[in-house]
């Protein structure tokens, strides 16, 4: 498939799976992402990880804000600055800022995670695959993240709902797979 047909499908895509998601009642939502916090808690990559980098939903992505509150691990959230993320510690008690996109994140205060720290990265996504590749905004904070090669061995896991775990994604060569995907119905680690 060639760039421009994978771009207008892939643009394609996510508005579709976009507007699905945000159709979705409260109740739905909260009930499934809770369900999704239930099998994160439940999973080795999971309980063996210290620092946990993760994100704040937006539009209806999946909440998992309850597992916040735990102590025992060291959150991390991203800001967007320039082209790339920058990580921050958060603790509940923080407060939060907006970003130019509307997103919450850290005040770019707060203190910044090295690499080296991070033990679990969950990405949010449109969509992911049963290979692992994921479907984003199309900013390509992500991709980028995930080809610098501080970031490489970091295990990922994409979070979405079941709607949004499709069998194959259009992917471009910069594309890289994750290493599990979470949804409502579970965990499932790449081969």
């Amino acid at each position: 498939m060639d760039t421009v047909n994978c771009q207008l499908n892939k643009t394609q895509l996510r508005r579709t799976l976009l507007k699905t998601r945000q159709a979705m009642a409260i109740r739905e939502w909260r009930e499934k992402s809770d369900r999704i916090c239930f099998h994160l808690q439940n999973s080795a990559l999971f309980a063996q990880a210290k620092t946990i980098l993760a994100y704040f939903s937006f539009r209806q992505e999946p909440d998992l804000s309850p597992l916040f509150t735990d102590t025992k691990y060291r959150w991390g959230f991203p800001r967007c600055v320039n082209q790339s993320l920058s990580w921050h510690v958060w603790q509940p008690h923080d407060s939060v800022a907006s970003s130019a996109y509307g997103i919450s994140e850290p005040h770019p205060n707060a203190p910044t995670l090295d690499p080296t720290e991070v033990d679990l990265i969950l990405i949010p996504s449109v969509a992911c695959d049963y290979q692992g590749y994921r479907l984003g905004y199309g900013g390509g904070y992500y991709d980028r993240l995930l080809s610098s090669p501080e970031w490489l061995t970091k295990p990922t896991m994409g979070i979405v709902f079941d709607f949004a775990y499709l069998s194959q994604l259009p992917i471009e060569p910069w594309d890289k797979p994750l290493e599990a995907v979470l949804t409502e119905s579970g965990l499932t680690a790449k081969d």
